[in-house]
């Protein structure tokens, strides 16, 4: 990808807001030298806004209602929704334990076009579980969205339960010093 072009720019921005170079470990314990923090996106709202515009053109035609995964998608899911005018729901990795008690809070799913919104995929397992989660509600998933996709075997996890990849960027397409092992 060269730097003259709006999606090089963009990045770019990501990069050198969100990659950060410091020690990471990830849930299954693997320790990276270098990840994407979600959260520096999410903090920082012109490049939210234009990575949510970016990702609106990624957003399928049929699309229904866009699901973000907590916690790193629902910033983006937000975003997204303002950007696409799609109404948004917001997913929880287990039921609420109080209060409304749910795991899928916003707008009505049952019977409309879900696609799943995340910031990073790696394996696709998270992705996964949550399209079972919305399939079970009646929410009909076959399309995933993320700003940053690793080839750490998630596409092809989510192709095989019938689920599309739609990825922003991959780690290859942000500028190498930055991104390192990015999680």
């Amino acid at each position: 990808m060269t730097t003259s072009t709006p999606q090089a720019g963009l990045a770019a921005r990501l990069a050198e807001t969100a990659c950060v170079n410091a020690p990471f470990k990830l849930s299954d314990g693997a320790q990276l030298n270098a990840y994407f923090d979600e959260y520096r996106l999410a903090a920082d709202p012109v490049l939210l806004h234009d990575v949510a515009n970016a990702m609106a053109a990624l957003v399928p035609d049929n699309a229904q209602v866009l699901a973000g995964i907590e916690l790193g998608g629902v910033p983006l899911v937000v975003a997204l929704s303002a950007a696409t005018g799609l109404p948004a729901v917001f997913l929880r990795r287990q039921p609420k334990r109080y209060g409304s008690r749910q795991q899928i809070e916003g707008t009505t799913i049952d019977g409309r076009r879900t696609v799943l919104v995340d910031d990073v995929v790696r394996s696709g397992g998270q992705l996964l579980t949550m399209a079972r989660t919305l399939r079970i509600a009646g929410a009909p998933v076959t399309h995933a969205l993320c700003v940053l996709e690793r080839p750490l075997g998630g596409r092809r996890l989510l192709a095989d339960q019938q689920v599309t990849l739609h990825s922003l960027f991959s780690e290859t397409d942000l500028p190498a010093q930055r991104t390192g092992d990015a999680a």
